[in-house]
């Protein structure tokens, strides 16, 4: 990910650039205060993806721990439990 560096002043004045830059690019934009980098700006469907990403990555790395320490359970049980999961993001 190759992220634009653009200064405080340039949010302010220059929003909407900003933001179209983020959408087009699929990249962030850093913003610096004083030259130094201060916040990442992205655009809202690639913050919600790395967001969804990051959340998979945390479960897959619970579930390798859960391996590792012998905490297993059949199957079926895990498959029973992640359709009652995604039914309950489905309907919530």
């Amino acid at each position: 990910m190759e992220a634009a560096i653009r200064p405080s002043a340039d949010l302010r004045n220059h929003y909407s650039e900003i933001s179209k830059l983020c959408k087009e690019s699929r990249n962030a934009v850093i913003i610096t205060v004083n030259g130094r980098g201060d916040t990442a700006v992205l655009g809202l469907q690639d913050y919600y993806q790395m967001k969804s990403e990051l959340e998979l990555l945390r479960t897959l790395a619970e579930a390798e721990d859960d391996v590792k320490n012998g905490r297993l359970a059949p199957m079926q049980d895990s498959f029973d439990d992640l359709r009652a999961s995604l039914l309950e993001r489905k309907n919530g």
